[in-house]
C-alpha cells in the first residue's frame, strides 16, 4: 500500500514539473508572431541578440521576459546601449518597428531605447492593446509621426520616454489621463501647437521635459498643481505670455529649465517664504522676459544654479540675492539691469560662478565681493563700471581663475600683479579697455592660460617671445 501511494506522489511530482515546463518554454501564437514580425522588420542587428531569436520558445530569447504561471511575455528589454561587466557597447538596429508589437497584449515594458536607426511610427492602437503597459522607452530613434491619441488609453503607465526622436504633430490632451505617470519626457523632437492643459492633470508627475520642440502658446496656468514635481524644462521652443503664478506652487520642484523660447512678460516668483523649497535649477534663458527680478527671488532659498540670461530684465538686483546661500552658479548676462552690485552679494559662500556681463550694472564694485572664497569664474565684462583700474582685492580671491572684465574702461598698464595670483589663471580676457604699454613678457609665465584676450587696447609692442611657452 506504502509503495503505491509513494509511486502516484512520485508520478504527480513529475507531472506537475513537466507541465511547469511547459507552461514556462510555451509561447503564445500572438506573442511569437509579434516578436517574429519584430525581427522582420530589422534588417541591420549590429548586437546579434535578434539572431539567437529561434525555435519557439520565445521566453528563453535574450531581452525577453515572460511571466512564470502564463508564460506570456511581460517584457521586450533591448536598448541600444548594452553593458557589460567591463565596458559598455553602443549597438545598432536599423529598420522599422512593426505594429505586430501590439499583439503582445501583456506587455509591462517596452525598451526599445537609443536604437538611432529604428525608424517608423508608434503603433497608433497602442493604447488599446496594451493595457498592462507600465514602462515605454522609444527614445534616442528615428521615429515620426504623432503620439497615438489612445496613448491616454494606458491608465497603468508610469514612464513614457520619447525624446530624441523626429515625432511630430500635437501632444495628445489624452496624456492628462495617465494618473500613474511619473515621468514624460518628449524634448527633442518636433512637436507643434499648444501644451496642453491636461498636464497638469498627472498629479504624481516628477520630471516634465518637452525642450526643443516647436511648441507655442502659453505654458498651462495650473502647472503649479503638481505636487510631486521636480523638473520641469520648457526650454528651446516657441512659448510666449507669463510665467504662470500657479508655478508658485510647485512644492516639490528641483529643476526647471525653460530657455531658449520666445517667453514674454514678467517673471512672477514665489510671493512667500516655504514657496518652491526644493527649486535648485531654474534656467530660463534666451527668453524675451522683461519686468524686473524680484525681491521676493530670494525666497527660494534651496537655489544652486540660476540663468536668466539673454531676455529683457532691468532695474536693480535685488539685496535679497543674498538669502540665496546654496547658490553656486548664476547667470544674468545679456539684459538691461542697472544700478550697483548689492554688498549682499558676498554672503553667497558657495558661489563658483557669476557672470553679469553686458548690462548697464555700474561701479563702483563692492568690497563685499572678497567674500568669496570659492569663486573660479567672475564675468563683468560691457556694463558701466568705469572701473580705471582692477581692484587688488579682486585679484586676491583664493579661488578666482576665469576673469572677465573687458569693456570696463581699464586704463594703464597690464597690472603686474596678475602674475602672482592665488589660483593659476585660466581665462583672462580684458579687451575692450584703455591698456596702454607694452605686452609683459611674465604672461608666459602662466602656465595653466588657455585663453588671453587683450585685443581693442592701445598696447604698442611686438609679441613677447615668452608667449611660446604657453603651452
Amino acid at each position: 500500500m506504502c509503495s503505491q501511494v509513494l509511486w502516484v506522489l512520485v508520478m504527480f511530482t513529475i507531472f506537475t514539473f513537466m507541465e511547469g515546463r511547459k507552461v514556462v518554454e510555451a509561447c503564445s501564437p500572438n506573442d511569437l508572431k509579434g516578436l517574429i514580425d519584430l525581427k522582420n522588420g530589422i534588417v541591420i542587428d549590429t548586437s546579434g541578440r535578434l539572431a539567437k531569436w529561434v525555435g519557439e520558445s520565445c521566453c528563453q530569447w535574450e531581452g525577453i521576459v515572460c511571466e512564470k504561471t502564463t508564460g506570456r511575455v511581460t517584457e521586450i528589454n533591448l536598448p541600444g546601449l548594452i553593458s557589460t561587466n567591463d565596458s559598455l557597447f553602443q549597438s545598432q538596429m536599423t529598420g522599422l518597428l512593426s505594429h505586430s508589437i501590439t499583439l503582445l497584449s501583456f506587455l509591462e515594458v517596452i525598451d526599445l531605447g537609443e536604437l538611432y536607426g529604428l525608424a517608423g511610427t508608434i503603433p497608433p492602437t497602442i493604447g488599446f492593446l496594451l493595457p498592462n503597459l507600465r514602462k515605454l522607452y522609444l527614445y534616442g530613434n528615428n521615429l515620426t509621426g504623432p503620439i497615438p491619441e489612445s496613448i491616454g488609453k494606458l491608465s497603468k503607465l508610469q514612464e513614457l520616454a520619447l525624446h530624441e526622436n523626429s515625432l511630430s504633430g500635437s501632444i495628445p490632451s489624452s496624456i492628462g489621463n495617465l494618473e500613474n505617470l511619473n515621468r514624460l519626457l518628449l524634448y527633442t523632437n518636433r512637436f507643434s501647437g499648444v501644451t496642453p492643459d491636461s498636464l497638469t492633470n498627472l498629479t504624481n508627475l516628477v520630471e516634465l521635459d518637452l525642450h526643443s520642440n516647436i511648441l507655442t502658446g502659453h505654458i498651462p496656468d495650473r502647472i503649479g498643481q503638481l505636487p510631486a514635481l521636480k523638473n520641469l524644462d520648457f526650454s528651446n521652443n516657441q512659448l510666449s505670455g507669463k510665467i504662470p503664478l500657479s508655478v508658485t506652487n510647485l512644492t516639490a520642484i528641483s529643476v526647471m529649465y525653460m530657455d531658449t523660447n520666445n517667453l514674454e512678460g514678467s517673471i512672477l516668483f514665489p510671493l512667500m517664504s516655504g514657496d518652491l523649497p526644493s527649486l535648485a535649477f531654474l534656467r530660463l534663458h534666451d527668453n524675451q522676459l522683461s519686468g524686473t527680478i524680484p525681491l521676493n527671488f530670494g525666497y527660494l532659498i534651496s537655489l544652486q544654479r540660476v540663468s536668466l540670461a539673454n531676455n529683457k530684465l532691468e532695474g536693480a538686483l535685488p539685496f535679497s540675492l543674498g538669502n540665496l546661500s546654496s547658490l553656486t552658479e548664476l547667470y544674468l548676462n545679456g539684459n538691461f539691469l542697472s544700478g550697483q552690485v548689492p554688498t549682499s552679494i558676498g554672503k553667497l559662500s558657495q558661489l563658483l560662478i557669476l557672470t553679469i556681463s553686458n548690462n548697464l550694472i555700474q561701479g563702483p564694485l563692492p568690497r563685499a565681493i572678497s567674500s568669496l572664497q570659492n569663486l573660479q569664474m567672475l564675468d563683468l565684462s560691457f556694463n558701466r563700471l568705469n572701473l580705471s583700474t582692477i581692484p587688488k582685492w579682486l585679484i586676491e580671491l583664493p579661488s578666482l581663475s576665469r576673469i572677465y572684465l573687458a569693456g570696463s574702461g581699464i586704463q594703464g598698464q597690464v597690472p603686474d600683479f596678475l602674475q602672482t595670483t592665488p589660483s593659476q589663471l585660466q581665462e583672462l580676457d580684458l579687451s575692450v579697455n584703455h591698456l596702454t604699454g607694452s605686452i609683459p613678457p611674465w604672461l608666459g609665465s602662466l602656465s595653466h592660460l588657455y585663453l588671453l584676450n587683450l585685443s581693442r587696447n592701445s598696447l604698442v609692442s611686438d609679441i613677447p617671445d615668452s608667449i611660446t611657452k604657453l603651452t
